[in-house]
C-alpha cells in the first residue's frame, strides 16, 4: 500500500510497498479519506525527531522510518473479533492517542498524559497517511451522516482546542485573549465562539489569519507589532486584563504577554509545543496569584464534544480547509506550502481515499 514513510528531519517519503498490518483482535481497519497537516507535522520535518521515536516506542516498540497522520477521517473497511460496536462502511474519526492503561496518569483517567503515551501517526503503529491503517476500535469514534469527511479530519484539531478551553473554568461572561491565529488558535476561537463566550480577543501578526479569526467569531483582533498588546487587552476587557489567556504562538514573547495580560487570579492555559527552552520569571504571576496551566492533546470526551457540535452546528470550520492535496504532493504542496506560504493557508488537507 502506499503510506508517507517519515524517516528523520527533512526526510518525508512516499512509498508504494508498505505492508499492510493484520487486523486482530478487537482492531479496526480503516481507508483514510482526509488527512489535515499539523503544526505538529512540520516541527518533525523541520526540527525532529521530536515525537518520532529513535528507539522503539514503549507502546508500538517501533523505530524511524513510522507512517504519518494523526489528524484523519476515514471509512471502516475490515472489523476484528471482539468488536461489536462499528460496521464495514461507517464514516469515523480516530482520536490517535496511545496509553498504556496501567501507569499512574492511565489509571487516574489521564490517559493523554500517559508516562508512555504516544500518538497513532507520530509513534508508529501507522497513520492516516496510508490506504489502509489498523487502529483499536477503542479509538474510533462514528461520524454523523450531517458531517462530511472533509470536516471530519477537522475534529481532531478542534479536539485540541477544546480540551485546552476545558481547562480554563470558563463561563459565558469571560473575556478571552488568544495568543496566535494558527490552526489551533482559529480552533479555540471558533471553540469559544461555539460556547458564547462574551468577549474574544486573538492577537496574530499575519494579515490574512487576522481575516481568518474575524471571520470565525473574534470580537476584537489586534495586531502585537503595532500595538501595546497588554494595554490594549486590559482596555477591551474594562478590568484590570482577560480572564484567561490561551497561548497558542509558544515563543518567549507570547509567555510574557500572557503573564502580564491576565488579570489577578486569572488562568494562562499553555497549549502550544515548544521547541526550545525560554526565559521565564515567575513573579508575573506570583503578584496577581495568577495560574498558568498546561494541556496536552484531547480525551475522548473532547472529541465526542466537538463531534456533537459539529453536527448540532455550533461549530462551523468549513473556511479552516484552504488546499486539498494529494497524498502524492504531501512534502511540495503540503508540508512546504504550510511552511513557506503561511499567508495563505490555515489547514491543508490530504486526500487519501476521497469521498
Amino acid at each position: 500500500m502506499r503510506a508517507a514513510r517519515y524517516y528523520g528531519k527533512g526526510d518525508i517519503r512516499i512509498e508504494n510497498d508498505v505492508e499492510e498490518e493484520r487486523c486482530g483482535e478487537g482492531k479496526v481497519r480503516i481507508a483514510p479519506s482526509y488527512v489535515g497537516i499539523c503544526g505538529t507535522d512540520l516541527h518533525e520535518f523541520t526540527g525532529g525527531p521530536t515525537f518520532a521515536p529513535l528507539k522503539p516506542h514503549p507502546i508500538t516498540k517501533e523505530t524511524l522510518p513510522i507512517t504519518l497522520g494523526h489528524e484523519f477521517s476515514g471509512v471502516v473497511t475490515e472489523v476484528g473479533p471482539g468488536v461489536n460496536t462499528l460496521q464495514v462502511g461507517q464514516h469515523v474519526v480516530v482520536q490517535p492517542t496511545l496509553y498504556c492503561g496501567t501507569c499512574s496518569a492511565c489509571l487516574a483517567g489521564f490517559e493523554n498524559v500517559c508516562y508512555k503515551g504516544g500518538f497513532i501517526g507520530l509513534s508508529g503503529s501507522g497513520g492516516g497517511l496510508s490506504d489502509s491503517v489498523v487502529v483499536p476500535a477503542g479509538s474510533v469514534l462514528k461520524l454523523p451522516g450531517k458531517i462530511p469527511l472533509d470536516i471530519g479530519a477537522l475534529v481532531e484539531p478542534l479536539s485540541v482546542a477544546w480540551h485546552a478551553i476545558s481547562a480554563a473554568h470558563l463561563t459565558q461572561e469571560s473575556t478571552v485573549l488568544v495568543l496566535g491565529g494558527g490552526p489551533i488558535g482559529l480552533a479555540v476561537v471558533q471553540c469559544l465562539v461555539a460556547l458564547k463566550t462574551h468577549k474574544i480577543i486573538l492577537s496574530e501578526v499575519s494579515k490574512s489569519r487576522q481575516r481568518f479569526a474575524r471571520e470565525f467569531g473574534a470580537h476584537h483582533v489586534i495586531d502585537p507589532k503595532t500595538n501595546d498588546l497588554v494595554a490594549a487587552s486590559k482596555e477591551l476587557s474594562g478590568s484590570d486584563g482577560p480572564d484567561v489567556v490561551f497561548d497558542c504562538a509558544g515563543v518567549p514573547a507570547s509567555l510574557a504577554t500572557a503573564c502580564q495580560a491576565v488579570k489577578a487570579r486569572g488562568t494562562v492555559v499553555n497549549v502550544a509545543i515548544w521547541e526550545k527552552e525560554v526565559p521565564f520569571q515567575p513573579n508575573m504571576l506570583v503578584f496577581k496569584e495568577a495560574k498558568y496551566t498546561a494541556v496536552l492533546g484531547y480525551q475522548r470526551e473532547d472529541f465526542q464534544a466537538v463531534i456533537d457540535h459539529l453536527a448540532n452546528g455550533s461549530l462551523k470550520p468549513e473556511k479552516m480547509i484552504t488546499s486539498k492535496i494529494r497524498l502524492e504532493d504531501l512534502v511540495e504542496g503540503g508540508i512546504k506550502a504550510l511552511i513557506n506560504d503561511k499567508e495563505s493557508h490555515v489547514k491543508i488537507l490530504v486526500e487519501v481515499g476521497g469521498k
